[in-house]
């Protein structure tokens, strides 16, 4: 558990302390007066431990940035905490110094508070720490866009109706009738109509004057709140966004989207068609260990006529990577194990029709780098004040092949523009998030492997985490239905096939 959080000098003066968990002033005080005292400068660690907590530091120029934990937690997840911290600082304040530390002190508490939640680290990194602190939301730009439209809106209706008022009261005057008295106010002639008068002209002479006059409108109920006026304002303020060079996003979401286009469900669906999909989420090291691969997969069955209610599925299982599968609790396991076909327990009964049902799911979970599809190598080296940054792709499953691959690396903020030397494929720089996108339409077999090479201010570990996404028509684990065949009879039935692969998280750390 992380108890707190702090900036101090090297006498141990807290400049900046978040603390997660319920701490007195004085103890916290006590403990980072403690801190230097501890520290032995004969030996290169980043870490002292007392009988009751452990301090893990960085130091940054005059300061330090200290984490204090118990002393059973993690140091490996703290010292990567530790580093998150530390890049957060130079986000807020343009120099590490006591004074530029101490006037941006609630912005970095807020920050601290987005990376450690209870005590706990949070999953987040650099770029969505500064989305969450800004709290720039679209919703509320598109709120207020709607209420000025309904503020405007009800103006001109207020105006309209107070000239209406005004123009009743003259033709009364001409004509020698009582003028029209409205709300609570006056009974009398004299009474309504000076009132109507006042009121008429203090807002007409509150009105701004307009180089074009506005049609006059013909008296009859209010249309002051126009659905239609509303829906224009709105678009007129995305395409604003647009042009700016906001990313508006839609409510499906840019990556599914992508894969929809990629992924389009065959044209002839048959009467059993089949969804086989698997979503991969891995994590590697930047020395290239597999800290961890998980994948799951299922094969979802589609009947739209009852004809084909009682079947089979003949499963081809050419997987060598020891995955795990499991069926439906109403197949029969039996038969799946011993023929590897998939049927229902009970021969007689039928599979629900008009509806997806998972009939077999699998799961493979590894740390043997040899398993992993696709092979992020990123070597920033640093030269002079800029970092030189390579990085390089390979195709390790060259059964695969991958469609709409985006290799994103993060950038350090206020440093410009990458500049680009040798590159496969195209590339997108976000300056907005900060963000180096590289583009591949397609890697397979005959394009297994590519690189990038890019210069920028920065330090090396600024272009970390590399995030890839990507979409394939193949599946990972070679399992495939290669027969449909009815209960009765064992005739073959005609089918349809739709195999899809998605990243779920696919990380470089």
């Amino acid at each position: 558990v992380l108890l707190a959080a702090a900036v101090c000098t090297k006498a141990g003066k807290a400049i900046v302390s978040r603390q997660f968990v319920e701490m007195t002033r004085t103890r916290i005080e006590g403990l980072l007066a403690a801190f230097p005292k501890l520290m032995n400068t004969g030996k290169q660690h980043t870490f002292v431990e007392t009988e009751s907590v452990r301090y893990v530091y960085q130091p940054m120029e005059k300061l330090y940035m200290v984490l204090i934990t118990t002393k059973n937690s993690n140091i490996l997840e703290d010292l990567e905490t530790l580093r998150l911290f530390s890049r957060v600082i130079p986000e807020y304040c343009r120099a590490l110094e006591e004074n530029e530390i101490s006037e941006h002190c609630f912005d970095l508490i807020f920050a601290f508070d987005e990376i450690v939640a209870l005590g706990y680290r949070e999953n987040v990194n650099l770029a969505q720490i500064r989305t969450f602190t800004e709290m720039d939301s679209h919703e509320e730009k598109v709120f207020r866009a709607v209420r000025e439209t309904q503020e405007r809106e009800a103006k001109a209706e207020m105006r309209r109706k107070a000239k209406e008022l005004q123009q009743a009261r003259r033709d009364a005057e001409r004509q020698g009738k009582k003028a029209p008295g409205f709300g609570g106010f006056g009974s009398s002639a004299v009474s309504g109509g000076t009132t109507a008068a006042m009121i008429t002209e203090t807002i007409i002479e509150t009105e701004k004057p307009k180089v074009a006059p506005a049609p006059a409108r013909p008296s009859g109920p209010s249309k002051a709140l126009k659905l239609g006026a509303k829906g224009k304002e709105v678009d007129n303020f995305v395409d604003k966004l647009k042009s700016e060079g906001e990313n508006i996003m839609t409510a499906v979401g840019k990556r599914s989207t992508e894969a929809a286009k990629v992924l389009a469900p065959p044209v002839n669906m048959e009467s059993v068609h089949m969804k086989i999909e698997e979503k991969i989420s891995l994590t590697c090291g930047r020395d290239g260990g597999l800290q961890n691969m998980e994948l799951h997969g299922m094969i979802m069955l589609h009947i739209s006529d009852e004809k084909f209610a009682r079947i089979r599925l003949h499963v081809e299982n050419e997987d060598k990577r020891g995955v795990q599968l499991q069926t439906h609790p109403n197949v029969d396991k039996k038969l799946f194990t011993a023929e590897s076909q998939i049927g229902l327990k009970n021969p007689e009964k039928s599979f629900p029709i008009n509806s997806d049902v998972g009939v077999l799911k699998w799961r493979l979970q590894t740390t043997e780098e040899s398993f992993i599809p696709l092979t992020i190598n990123c070597w920033p080296s640093e030269s002079g004040n800029s970092c030189d940054v390579n990085i390089e792709y390979e195709l390790q499953e060259e059964s695969l092949e991958l469609n709409d691959v985006i290799i994103t690396i993060p950038l350090p903020s206020g440093v410009g523009t990458p500049v680009i030397g040798e590159i496969d494929g195209e590339y997108r720089h976000d300056s907005r998030r900060n963000l180096l996108e590289w583009c591949l339409p397609v890697i397979d077999a005959k394009n297994k492997s590519g690189s990038l090479e890019f210069s920028i201010a920065g330090q090396p570990n600024d272009f970390f985490p590399v995030q890839v996404s990507f979409v394939s028509k193949k599946n990972y684990c070679n399992i495939q239905v290669t027969k449909v065949t009815q209960v009765d009879g064992n005739s073959p039935v005609r089918f349809s096939t739709e195999t899809t692969f998605l990243v779920d998280k696919y990380e470089i750390l």
